[in-house]
């Protein structure tokens, strides 16, 4: 492999990673407010 496909193949690793990362904190993020609105919901019964 030459360098320049190394370093489109490292380039693409990243975006990737960065999205999967990203998606993975949108997923957190709405578990958590998943949970308080259940929370919310069992207090006002």
């Amino acid at each position: 492999m030459t360098p320049e496909e190394e370093a489109e193949v490292r380039a693409r690793q990243k975006s990737r990673s960065l999205v999967t990362g990203l998606l993975l904190g949108f997923l957190a993020i709405l578990f958590f407010a998943i949970t308080l609105a259940k929370i919310g919901a069992s207090h006002a019964i």
